[in-house]
């Protein structure tokens, strides 16, 4: 199914020619910059997309989920449109449901990407919810984050399947500390498509509970959120560092949190209400970039990917050798099934 163009935003409401540093986070800022700065990381990262790990994700949703349109589902297609005619995106990428017992969503596809919802996110969610997520990974997109995005995907089922080479993991720690980063800034971009940062906070709240939602109370989950970041000693905040870098999304009450903490300082008002915003082709103060970043993450970030800098830099060498073989191994299959089994199938194993 082809692109679709988005049309027009749910009540006139678009934020005209948006640029996503209007959004972006400066955790994001600084860890985008950090990974520019790491010798290697780029060719490691496109080496991972030509070796056919993108290809073969796409292709294993196009085989065994459900393509929405308006044929299947169709308001939960428009709801994912919306989204994009909000952010004044020109195209509105395919959108896959996938049976999962878990609520996630994700985008994946450096070239051409594709949205993927699983069904218990559609159970779990009403409708105000939905477009918060459908928000959420159109941000990503816009923000072109979907090169990283997409080589953090394969390197994560990589490590799932026991198959992760060691020169890889310095790679994939410092690309998961730059995809959490950019999830504060999609958070943000959530809240300026739905107009609403509490039905942000309690979309957060629901996938995190994942039962009984209408139940829930948000002023007591903002006031767990609270007990996580301030409460406890030395160690208790040592603990929390350490959970913090062995997932790849923030904690969502930490989440709810970084999105309010940037309402309150006025600029959820400014984009929303006067449109008063960065438009995509702005000059760019990189100084001025650059030092709000810095400020914000301090010690922690440059550490993290001063040492992950170094080991990428360390094994670059070893680490392009074993692509070049993978590369090799995987081409010298295709032609011996091409010449010896006409007509076969072949998989490349990394299941979800």
């Amino acid at each position: 199914m082809a692109a679709a163009p988005s049309s027009v935003p749910a009540k006139g409401h678009q934020l005209k020619d948006i640029s996503p540093r209007a959004f972006q986070h400066p955790a994001d800022r600084a860890a985008t910059a950090a990974l520019s700065s790491i010798p290697y990381l780029d060719t490691v990262v496109r080496k991972l997309i030509e070796l056919g790990y993108e290809r073969a994700l796409r292709q294993s949703f196009l085989g065994s989920s459900v393509r929405l349109s308006e044929e299947q589902l169709g308001d939960v297609w428009r709801e994912h449109r919306v989204a994009y005619a909000t952010l004044d995106m020109a195209d509105v990428p395919d959108l896959y449901l996938a049976q999962f017992p878990i609520a996630n969503a994700l985008a994946i596809g450096a070239r051409r990407p594709i949205v993927v919802v699983q069904s218990q996110l559609l159970s779990l969610l009403d409708a105000p919810q939905r477009r918060v997520v459908f928000a959420h990974e159109a941000a990503h997109i816009l923000s072109d984050h979907q090169l990283y995005r997409t080589a953090l995907l394969i390197l994560v089922l990589l490590t799932r399947s026991s198959r992760l080479p060691l020169p890889l993991t310095p790679v994939r720690t410092a690309l998961m500390e730059w995809g959490r980063a950019t999830e504060l800034s999609a958070d943000r971009a959530a809240a300026l498509v739905t107009r609403d940062p509490l039905v942000v906070c309690r979309t957060l709240m629901s996938i995190a509970g994942g039962a009984m939602v209408g139940e829930l109370d948000l002023d007591a989950f903002m006031r767990q959120g609270l007990d996580y970041k301030e409460k406890g000693g030395g160690l208790e905040r040592l603990t929390r560092l350490m959970l913090d870098l062995g997932v790849t999304h923030p904690m969502p009450v930490k989440r709810t949190h970084e999105l309010m903490e940037w309402v309150r300082s006025g600029e959820f008002d400014r984009i929303v209400g006067s449109h008063e915003y960065p438009r995509r082709g702005d000059p760019v103060d990189a100084r001025a970039d650059s030092s709000d970043a810095v400020s914000f993450y301090a010690e922690r970030i440059r550490d993290a990917f001063r040492d992950a800098g170094e080991s990428v830099s360390s094994v670059g060498k070893q680490l392009a050798g074993w692509l070049r073989r993978e590369g090799d191994e995987s081409a010298g299959e295709e032609e011996g099934e091409e010449a010896g089994e006409r007509g076969g199938a072949s998989s490349l194993a990394g299941e979800e």
